[in-house]
């Protein structure tokens, strides 16, 4: 392999900016949390997807296409999909032409084939595995690792025990249990989703497996008919296809405590390791508007509605924007996702030519340092947009610029104009110089912006005659 550039990247776990040294360099590993498939996904599940799509594509970029191994998880087994299921599929299953858990996997089907159409709308790569949680339940036939052969080890190594019908995790078992969100056990009494119970030893265990009542979906096991936490879930599937040890670890800032704190005591606690994950990335959170994202505020937006209905800013709004407004923002700080951000990503794709040969071509430096430094994507778009400027007057630089927008996966579409736009641009153009005449400028040039977010560029010309303004247009993105 050719000399590798340097990677650095952000540690949650050191809070520090690191050089980035794989375990392995033929087999980069990389595990990110995925969806909970009990309704479409939101605006706020793309922003990880994204965030680390981009990341496998620079490690794929540094280390080889085939040298990297990205698992994403879908968690299919939830209190919130037992509910779904119950509410939209229960009269089936009342009368028994449905089993509540054949009711689960129609849910979560539905939901998780949404997800697919959703993220592939927004440019994300297929993961090289995509495990679902309720494959991973009890012992497999290939032998890879599952949530039940674990418990079983956290209990024979001291760091589990049953109380009350549950299996729970000995957090005081585990001298530094909390390393990753800088929690002491003291502290957590009464953090955040710590539930205090009797059966509990200490205030902050959590649950490894909880039994299930005949109205919810369970597995056989030691402990009777039950269904596994929430945490142990990625702790099964991370080792099933990265192994007891890997090197990246990504999600959203909200799953550093406690599930990524508890992904980390069962893992190393069950395997004997001294890390889980030598580098854990977190995205920051995301706000509409200004606003936290909720469905009180009237703010709550999925994915498809964005893509595919009139609810955000009165219209639909294309894949490649989404992804280009999610990247404008450092993927550590928090983002404010609103329309002038969604039109001011357009603005910028409409200036981006869409004709290039990523494949003829080589991603530039310029575009490449501030990824590998962070994976600093506003200081990527920055160079990206001045790499099409220059491809948009010399051919020769569209393969350049396309490999590099490929890198980001933000690659501009070619615009279609419908029939009926192509009909009245003559009219909008002639409006647009009776308001220069005016010395309307703002208005002139928000007709000017509107039409180029919908792939129509204007070029304004003098008539050689008359010396009068021409403005001539064609379709370009």
């Amino acid at each position: 392999m050719a000399d590798t550039p340097v990677l650095t990247l952000y540690n949650t776990l050191t809070r520090s900016k690191e050089p980035f040294r794989p375990i392995d360099p033929d087999n980069v590993r990389m595990y990110v949390c995925g969806p909970t498939v009990y309704d479409f996904a939101h605006i706020g599940n793309a922003r990880p997807v994204i965030v680390f799509d981009v990341l496998f594509r620079l490690l794929r970029h540094v280390y080889g296409e085939n040298h990297v191994t990205y698992a994403r998880n879908i968690t299919d087994v939830d209190d919130k999909i037992n509910a779904r299921a119950l509410r939209d599929f229960g009269a089936e299953i009342e009368n028994g032409t449905l089993s509540l858990n054949e009711a689960i996997r129609r849910v979560t089907e539905k939901t998780a084939n949404q997800f697919h159409a959703d993220i592939a709308a927004l440019g994300a790569m297929q993961p090289t595995h995509e495990p679902r949680a309720t494959e991973f339940v009890q012992p497999r036939d290939d032998g890879k690792v599952d949530m039940i052969t674990l418990i079983l080890r956290l209990i024979e190594r001291g760091h589990a025990y049953e109380a009350n019908g549950e299996v729970l995790f000995d957090t005081r078992s585990m001298a530094d249990y909390g390393d990753l969100s800088k929690r002491n056990l003291d502290e957590q009494q009464a953090g955040a989703r710590v539930a205090v119970d009797a059966h509990k030893k200490n205030p902050g265990d959590f649950v490894l497996w909880k039994l299930s009542s005949p109205e919810e979906p369970g597995w056989d096991s030691p402990w009777g008919r039950g269904r596994p936490g929430w945490h142990i879930e990625c702790s099964a599937m991370s080792a099933a296809y990265l192994g007891e040890t890997f090197d990246i670890h990504g999600g959203g800032l909200d799953l550093i405590f406690p599930h990524h704190e508890n992904e980390i005591a069962q893992s190393r606690c069950a395997h004997g390791t001294k890390v889980m994950s030598n580098v854990w990335m977190h995205n920051g959170f995301l706000q509409v508007e200004g606003r936290k994202m909720s469905k009180s505020e009237g703010n709550f937006y999925t994915i498809s509605e964005l893509l595919e209905e009139e609810k955000f800013g009165g219209r639909k709004w294309p894949g490649e924007v989404l992804r280009l407004a999610m990247l404008m923002t450092h993927y550590r700080e928090p983002i404010d996702f609103s329309v002038k951000r969604l039109e001011e990503a357009e603005r910028l794709l409409a200036k981006w030519p869409a004709d290039g040969n990523a494949a003829e071509g080589r991603v530039d430096e310029s575009v490449l340092a501030p990824l590998r430094d962070d994976l600093n994507t506003v200081a990527a778009i920055q160079a990206l947009h001045a790499l099409a400027q220059c491809a948009n007057s010399d051919p020769l630089m569209l393969p350049i610029f396309a490999a590099s927008a490929e890198l980001l996966g933000v690659v501009p579409r070619k615009a279609e104009v419908s029939k009926a736009l192509e009909d009245s641009i003559d009219t909008i153009i002639q409006l647009r110089l009776e308001m220069l005449k005016a010395k309307n400028f703002t208005e002139a040039d928000k007709i000017r912006d509107d039409l180029a977010a919908k792939g129509v560029q204007l070029k304004d010309g003098k008539d050689p005659e008359t010396g009068e303004r021409v403005t001539t247009w064609e379709v370009k993105r």
